[in-house]
């Protein structure tokens, strides 16, 4: 049996403004059984989660370089 997916996350490259990317989202809503579109405003707290994943990573690759 195969999964069913009610949503499709999309990530964005960088921070577009609103203008910008208007035209992304009329593109997204013209896919068929595409019902909505709800753009997330970039906000403090989705820098300091990207952020707080580079670091993570980083630690976690100085780690890596240390036991070899």
């Amino acid at each position: 049996m195969t999964d069913r997916y009610v949503a499709l996350t999309v990530t964005l490259d960088g921070p577009p403004r609103s203008d910008d990317a208007q035209v992304i989202i009329d593109a997204i809503k013209m896919i068929r059984g595409v019902i909505g579109v709800v753009p997330v405003v970039a906000d403090a707290n989705a820098y300091w989660a990207k952020e707080t994943a580079k670091l993570e990573l980083l630690d976690k690759l100085i780690q890596m370089a240390r036991e070899t």
